[in-house]
């Protein structure tokens, strides 16, 4: 391997450890803050947080913290070779750890924090303005808003149905949203830096995705004889979904358009 390589991955290496530090302490603390033992509650120590040791518990660092790792090295050799079209690598990397974090936060916690919401109307509107220009930003963020609020909607209406089901069933009703307003604010974001009308396609992608993994979810139900006790309980969190289909559109359009028929 060349050594201009070293470089890149230890770009790589560092951008996992920033989006496992942020989804380590933000949905405990929603502010920078040493990051805790999930065993012992105990802070870990720098040197042994960031040489990926044992916590002084005997603890040690969870999967997803390998597999982040393992990721972002792979994805920065893979920016270096290929850089995504208008964003080269530097961008490509800042805005892929961003991706990250929302992915990592929302899959394990449900959660699209509001902080992190707000940086990434910072850095989906510089992104945008530069690949797209204002006026296609501005819209594909309205755009993003807009349609996401309607289906927001919805899903409170959703919700509230579900809830009377519930008690039906003489079950206890919960708190679960179908979609939270983190994943309006989620969709404003990805909508900044799709542009208009990329977006509109992001978002169908992302929810065409969730509604395949959801379908799938109900089926697994059905076969082992289980719907009825799980399915009013089951949420799938979204976010993690238009993470996905936006880094098809901006790092991978090639696979986007040879997937779609002529």
């Amino acid at each position: 391997m060349s050594y201009f390589a070293l470089p890149v991955l230890l770009a790589g290496w560092i951008a996992g450890l920033g989006v496992n530090y942020l989804a380590d302490v933000l949905p405990r603390t929603r502010r920078f803050s040493r990051p805790v033992c999930r065993r012992c509650n105990q802070p870990w120590s720098s040197r042994a947080y960031l040489l990926m040791q044992r916590h002084t518990c005997g603890a040690a660092r969870s999967l997803r913290t390998w597999i982040v790792q393992a990721v972002f090295l792979a994805a920065a050799l893979a920016l270096w070779l290929m850089p995504p079209k208008g964003l080269g690598f530097g961008l490509g990397l800042l805005l892929l750890t961003y991706l990250g974090v929302v992915f990592v936060i929302d899959l394990e916690e449900r959660l699209i924090l509001h902080p992190v919401s707000l940086a990434g109307v910072v850095l989906g509107g510089g992104i945008g303005l530069y690949l797209h220009g204002l006026r296609a930003t501005l819209l594909g963020g309205l755009a993003g808003f807009g349609i996401m609020f309607f289906f927001y909607l919805l899903g409170v209406a959703f919700t509230r149905l579900r809830a009377r089901r519930m008690r039906a069933a003489g079950l206890e009703p919960d708190d679960e949203e179908a979609l939270g307003f983190g994943d309006v604010a989620l969709s404003t974001v990805l909508g900044l830096t799709l542009g208009w009308p990329l977006i509109w396609f992001g978002l169908l992608l992302g929810i065409l995705a969730g509604g395949a993994v959801s379908l799938l979810i109900v089926i697994i139900l059905l076969v082992v004889r289980r719907y009825r006790r799980n399915a009013l309980m089951v949420f799938i969190p979204y976010g993690p979904y238009f993470v996905l289909s936006a880094i098809l559109l901006l790092y991978l359009p090639n696979w986007i358009i040879q997937a779609v028929p002529k």
